[in-house]
């Protein structure tokens, strides 16, 4: 991100310096406004990255989160992942580090939402595929056998009273999304599917969850329950969810 910030800088330093040998001849003036124009846009550019980097290393809501989510699912992460081609990096690190920073501008809003306006998005493939009960339509059609994840999230959604959902595709989640209307999404899949639904659903916020793949993409996946419980637990409105309240 800081190498994608440093040739904006040049590109901004590059797009000033050479219409400037022509500049003077307009007015002698118009060189020296021009570059004013472009280092107070390659000041923004800086602090921008500073703000994104300070938001992403504390937690915190810094300044102006929401719009920085924004620049950096429509605007950043296309250079970024250039860059990263350019340079031969892996493009599915690239995708993990965009995920967790949009997982720490999400949480740095500090959202404290009900269980119902919270939607548990799970790819089909976190079931095993020899199961028997399909639980594509509803995930409570688990046996619980406990040999895939699907027992634990049942769990969890017992715990927390949270609508969780599978889909098979990314058309059925949109779908899925559409019926639900919640005000926050936690998503479970690999980087690809994750990147792109993030960038899809924006603006509504999305915490994505890696999935594990253990014997290859979209077959017999898993994922860490703990991680989506601990996730679960800096969204939710503690007084209004079940799992809070005492026996």
């Amino acid at each position: 991100m800081g190498l994608t910030c440093l040739i904006l800088v040049g590109v901004i330093f590059l797009a000033w310096w050479i219409p400037s040998k022509g500049l003077a001849n307009i007015h002698p003036d118009l060189p020296r406004y021009v570059g004013m124009s472009m280092a107070v846009l390659s000041g923004i550019a800086m602090l921008g990255t500073a703000l994104l980097v300070l938001t992403t290393a504390l937690g915190k809501d810094i300044f102006f989160t929401r719009f920085m989510r924004l620049v950096v699912i429509k605007f950043l992460l296309p250079v970024i992942e250039f860059v990263g081609k350019v340079l031969g990096l892996d493009r599915d690190r690239i995708r993990q580090s965009f995920i967790a920073m949009n997982n720490s501008l999400v949480i740095s809003q500090q959202y404290r939402l009900k269980p119902d306006r919270i939607l548990v998005l799970l790819p089909h493939c976190i079931q095993l595929f020899d199961c028997e009960i399909k639980v594509t339509g509803d995930i409570n059609k688990c046996v619980e056998c406990g040999r895939c994840n699907i027992k634990g999230l049942v769990e969890l959604g017992r715990k927390y009273h949270i609508d969780i959902s599978v889909a098979t595709g990314g058309t059925l989640a949109r779908k899925v999304i559409v019926e639900k209307r919640p005000k926050l999404v936690l998503a479970v899949a690999c980087e690809r599917d994750l990147t792109s639904g993030i960038k899809d659903c924006y603006p509504l916020p999305v915490i994505g969850i890696l999935n594990e793949r253990p014997f290859g993409p979209c077959f017999n996946t898993m994922v860490n329950v703990g991680a989506i419980d601990e996730a679960l637990q800096q969204v939710l409105d503690v007084h209004s969810s079940p799992a809070s309240e005492s026996p």
